[in-house]
């Protein structure tokens, strides 16, 4: 089946099994790398994405299920929340082995996209879906916290 959807901000169209999984699709056809495979369940986050704006298991959806839809995978979040993002990720050590970040990072994205100002309440709820060995999410809390402050600090400074 021919699969026409936006990846990442651009459109695209592939020849696919429409019964294969997404996610392999994004990795193999279109090296997506950042959409990682932890245990094809759905339970751990590795894969998230966002389909049509909204956070998503790649191993869930099958790849049908992109056709005319807007996709969008940790590489293609290159805007100043994604840098936020990355740049505390970094400072605040809550990368460690770097297997999760991927999905943190878009499930963190998401959340401040639809709120600017979380309480740490909302950052545990909205990461509650990606799983990580590494760090006790503590260190992930207070990064998105951090990016949350710095957007907001830029945001004061672009309306001066």
């Amino acid at each position: 089946m021919r699969l026409n959807f936006r990846l990442n901000g651009r459109e695209v169209s592939v020849e696919a099994d429409p019964r294969s999984r997404l996610l392999d699709l994004l990795r193999s056809r279109f090296h997506l790398f950042g959409v990682r495979e932890g245990c094809g369940e759905g339970e751990c986050g590795s894969c998230t994405i966002l389909v049509d704006g909204l956070p998503a298991a790649a191993c869930l959806l099958f790849a049908g299920q992109a056709d005319g839809a807007d996709i969008r995978t940790a590489e293609g979040l290159q805007d100043e929340t994604a840098r936020a993002l990355g740049e505390a990720f970094l400072e605040r050590g809550a990368v460690q082995c770097g297997f999760c970040t991927p999905g943190m990072l878009v499930a963190a994205h998401r959340l401040l996209s639809v709120d600017p100002d979380p309480s740490d309440d909302d950052i545990r709820m909205a990461l509650s879906g990606n799983l990580c060995r590494c760090t006790g999410y503590v260190k992930i809390v207070e990064a998105v916290r951090d990016a949350a402050t710095r957007l907001a600090a830029h945001e004061g400074l672009r309306h001066d």
